[in-house]
């Protein structure tokens, strides 16, 4: 490298590049340099801790995302056990052993398993619920006793087996019978009138209704799903009437809704959170965008209100702006909006452990000592 070319690049990147110079050099400066000098020095140490700063918080991301990649997404901690508590079996053993007369055991031969058709009929050995199961029972003939009359065999006992199977579907059609009569004094005709259903005038049993809005809710059987099974097990009905018994099913739950809010909002201790869901079209294979408020009360009640959006609004819109019991607290994350809510509402705001406790524990491959100092206190 040239002189030229070397003087240029101290040029550019004055001070770092200028030489150290010696005490004798040092000594003759003016007071102009030296101070010029400080300043150099301090905006260098300014730009040192702030590339400290940028490096901890690039090694911070690096590390999460590495732990994305390749690391355990869970967050719990294996505690490493006490090593002045004992366990079960770990009592101290004597090392001397009282003399105990010896005994001979004759030799047995191991038991066979059992095979499927002599299982006995044992409460430990059925592998379903005999309350809840419908059980069809079969009872087989023995080949044994053919051609034997009555009075030529004894039955002594029985062996019982069950097997799992399932039925074509699991509908059945109620099929009401009602007489029609005519007394012979006022020569009037009566019939009884069909049993009253939970939706007037529909041919859906409650039986049905239930377990319609069950398989779609719970166990996500779309209606098009549910309705080909109902067509291949010999029952036609259109998809409309489907969808039309399902808003019918949840019109008739929105009381229980109700008053199960009401309970919550009544609560002394409440939980809130917010969560988006995909609800409505918004144009052709769009969905708009929503909000699930799931609100959780002291008496373990659940409601999931809806909302449109994530504003504040829709938290009073939730709980209400009646004063709350005396002492009421609200636990949540760290939202704003929830406290700013509580605030004018006169509640206590909780705010998550488990929300806090993350930051600390994705701290501890930064501040590791701190760090598990802070999860063994939440702990």
């Amino acid at each position: 490298m040239n002189a030229g070319l070397y003087g240029k690049i101290c040029a550019m990147s004055a001070p770092r590049c200028t030489p150290v110079p010696t005490l004798a050099e040092a000594a003759q400066w003016a007071p102009e340099q030296i101070v010029g000098l400080a300043q150099a020095n301090v905006a260098l140490q300014r730009d040192m801790d702030a590339m400290r700063l940028e490096f901890a918080a690039l090694k911070h991301q690096l590390e999460w995302f590495r732990r994305q990649l390749f690391g355990q997404k869970s967050e719990k901690r294996v505690v490493s056990p006490d090593t002045t508590q004992m366990y079960l079996g770990e009592l101290p053993i004597p090392d001397t052993q009282p003399d105990v007369p010896g005994k001979t055991v004759a030799g047995h031969t191991r038991r066979g398993s059992r095979t499927d058709y002599a299982q006995d009929k044992d409460e430990s050995a059925l592998f379903f619920d005999e309350t809840r199961v419908p059980v069809e029972t079969i009872t087989l003939a023995n080949p044994e006793t053919e051609g034997l009359a009555a009075d030529q065999f004894e039955v002594i006992g029985e062996k019982v087996s069950h097997r799992l199977a399932q039925r074509p579907g699991s509908y059945v059609i109620l099929k009401y019978v009602r007489p029609v009569i005519k007394r012979r004094d006022t020569q009037a005709i009566h019939c009884p009138a069909a049993p009253a259903g939970v939706i007037e005038g529909s041919r859906a049993d409650v039986s049905f209704i239930a377990g319609l809005i069950t398989d779609k809710f719970c166990y996500h059987q779309p209606l098009y799903r549910q309705h080909q099974r109902l067509g291949e097990n010999g029952i036609r009905v259109s998809r409309p009437w489907l969808t039309q018994l399902t808003h019918a099913a949840l019109a008739l739950l929105e009381p229980v809704f109700t008053a199960q809010l009401d309970s919550i909002r009544a609560s002394r201790i409440k939980a809130m959170d917010e969560t988006p869901i995909k609800a409505g079209r918004a144009g052709p294979g769009k969905m708009k965008g929503g909000y699930f408020w799931p609100v959780y009360g002291e008496r373990d009640e659940i409601c999931f209100a809806y909302h449109e959006g994530r504003s504040g609004k829709h938290i009073a819109q939730t709980l209400g702006t009646d004063p709350p019991p005396e002492g009421a607290v609200l636990l949540t994350d760290g939202y704003a909006a929830y406290e700013r809510y509580a605030q004018k509402c006169g509640l206590t705001r909780a705010q998550c452990w488990a929300h806090s406790r993350r930051k600390f524990f994705e701290a501890q491959s930064i501040e590791p000592e701190r760090a598990t100092q802070a999860l063994e206190m939440i702990g």
